[in-house]
């Protein structure tokens, strides 16, 4: 389907689990009044200059969900899952500069490739250690990485498809060699695989966080606060900041309210509605857009109904983008049945599927006359926004004809637990949250038909070769051609419901300084510093 022939039908790991750069800056910088929703990813609101770094102090960070485990290796990779805590204590191989859009040594001295992208050097820091003292060699950061995979983390399917051999010619230095070409490789060095943990942490046979990041770990309680103090001996220097503290706040809201009233310095949103009113109170923060940043997952595994591709394509053709916006965001949301928006650097002339009832009437009646019962399971998160979400997918799949059941799940985990872990569902909602910095990565955790992360149950042998093809390509102009191609099959072969992009703000207190932002969300506080002026 080409845009130009098309009435528009709309111009969040994974489950909880993520860029055009129209503005970005420091936060350590004065910021500029800015229109924010001309803002696709960066900083803004007005950040007073804060001056010379100052030392001591504690900033309190609400994240989207407390962690429930401090290994990065237990599936907590991006900004919104756990990354924020996991890079300040492990920090991270490489990062990624939004300003630039370029790749930038962090814990890593550098990073370079030969010339057809098949073969990466890491040279390593070498005053890094480790808080136990440890120094960050290859041999540790080989065990990190072997350790990852192990036990399965979040992008280990990705690595061992792209990677044939890690070697060490030296403690310096780690060689990859990979079994494709791949320009973006850089991007796994910002995530799970980059943040590097000790090996005496399992040296007890019970884990203990060992990291080489600004802040070691003073208190952790599973799903209510982690506290971290400053590393002394961080490659960078001790930080500035005495602590950096993780209290689990649920409500979104009441995360505004907190900053507001000093309870905390920083929170990460979510809520299209309650993302709007912090940038509308112009509090200082990141923004960043995920593509995909909400989807309706359709169980397409034998037994369930979204196996017949005929259901499928009617409960995509059933559902309205604009309408779900309006009912579940309240109309503050991206809508978009396109995989990328217009924003997107991704974004071409291939539309995504329309809105069409009749249509979704026809196949939902093809189905039924072959025996289908027309009933449908949607599992959902007990929770007020995400009620008006399932309730919004009812009443739409509903009007063409289909029963709908709504199964609520207690908690966040147990909703991952039914749709990722037990595949106990016919509908669900969730968010692939595709980064625009490397596209082929979460489209390949979701889509590719062995991953482990395909909570679709989605087997297509011609997207698993589209994913290779986009993995390999040596331009972003061939990039583009073959996610037009990925839209093109997804129309066609209908294996989820693209609701819109997310857009995610991290606001701060006025008196905070110095936080970095990396890919997909995550934060660096290694250079992070507190004013004594308390305006927020």
């Amino acid at each position: 389907m080409k845009r130009s022939s098309l009435a528009r039908a709309g111009t969040m790991f994974t489950a909880l689990a993520t860029a055009t750069v129209l503005l970005a800056g420091c936060a350590g910088e004065s910021g500029s009044s800015t229109d924010a929703s001309d803002v696709r990813t960066g900083i803004v609101g007005e950040q007073p200059d804060g001056g010379d770094p100052q030392s001591g102090g504690t900033v309190s960070y609400a994240t989207y969900n407390g962690v429930s485990s401090l290994d990065p290796a237990d599936r907590q990779d991006g900004g919104a899952t756990g990354g924020s805590e996991m890079a300040a204590i492990y920090d991270l191989l490489m990062r990624y500069d939004s300003e630039s859009k370029e790749y930038q040594p962090q814990l890593a001295q550098s990073l370079t490739a030969n010339a057809d992208n098949t073969v990466w050097t890491l040279k390593l820091r070498p005053d890094a250690k480790f808080s136990d003292g440890t120094p960050v060699d290859a041999a540790a950061v080989q065990w990190s990485i072997n350790h990852y995979l192990e036990k399965r983390g979040t992008h280990s399917q990705v690595w061992k498809a792209s990677v044939a051999d890690v070697a060490s010619p030296d403690p310096a230095t780690v060689v990859f060699t990979l079994k494709q070409a791949w320009n973006e490789f850089p991007i796994m060095f910002t995530t799970g695989p980059g943040m590097i943990v000790s090996p005496a942490s399992t040296a007890t046979g019970t884990f203990t966080p060992v990291g080489a990041g600004p802040f070691q770990v003073e208190k952790f309680a599973s799903q209510d606060e982690l506290v971290l103090t400053a590393n002394p001996t961080y490659w960078n220097g001790k930080p500035h900041l005495d602590k950096l503290r993780f209290p689990a706040i649920v409500n979104e809201q009441a995360k505004v309210d907190a900053l507001h009233t000093g309870g905390i310095q920083a929170a990460y949103l979510r809520a299209a509605d309650v993302v709007h009113g912090a940038l509308e109170a112009g509090d200082p923060g990141y923004v960043y857009t995920a593509n995909m940043g909400g989807i309706g997952l359709i169980n397409q595994r034998e037994g369930r109904a979204g196996s017949d591709e005929r259901v499928r394509k009617a409960i995509v053709a059933s559902f309205n983008p604009e309408s779900y916006n309006e009912r579940y965001e309240g109309g503050f949301g991206l809508p978009s049945s396109d995989m990328f928006q217009s924003g997107s650097k991704w974004h071409g002339d291939v539309a995504g599927p329309a809105y069409d009832p009749e249509a979704a009437k026809k196949y939902l009646a093809e189905a039924k006359a072959d025996g289908y019962d027309g009933k449908l399971t949607y599992v959902g998160l007990n929770d007020p926004a995400a009620q008006r979400g399932a309730l919004a997918f009812q009443s739409m799949l509903q009007a063409v004809g289909f029963t709908v059941e709504i199964v609520w799940a207690t908690n966040i985990n147990d909703l991952v637990k039914k749709t990722f872990v037990q595949y106990d569902y016919d509908v669900s909602y969730s968010g692939f949250n595709v980064l625009d910095e490397s596209p082929f990565v979460r489209l390949y955790g979701n889509l590719f038909s062995e991953s482990p992360s395909n909570a679709l149950g989605y087997k297509n042998p011609q997207m698993d070769a589209l994913l290779g093809k986009l993995q390999t390509a040596p331009t972003d102009e061939a990039r583009l051609g073959v996610v037009q191609e990925i839209q093109t099959l997804v129309n066609d072969t209908a294996p989820m419901v693209v609701t819109g992009a997310g857009k995610y703000f991290i606001p701060w207190s006025k008196n905070v300084h110095g936080i970095t932002p990396s890919a997909d969300g995550i934060l660096l506080f290694g250079d992070a510093w507190l004013t004594e002026d308390s305006e927020s």
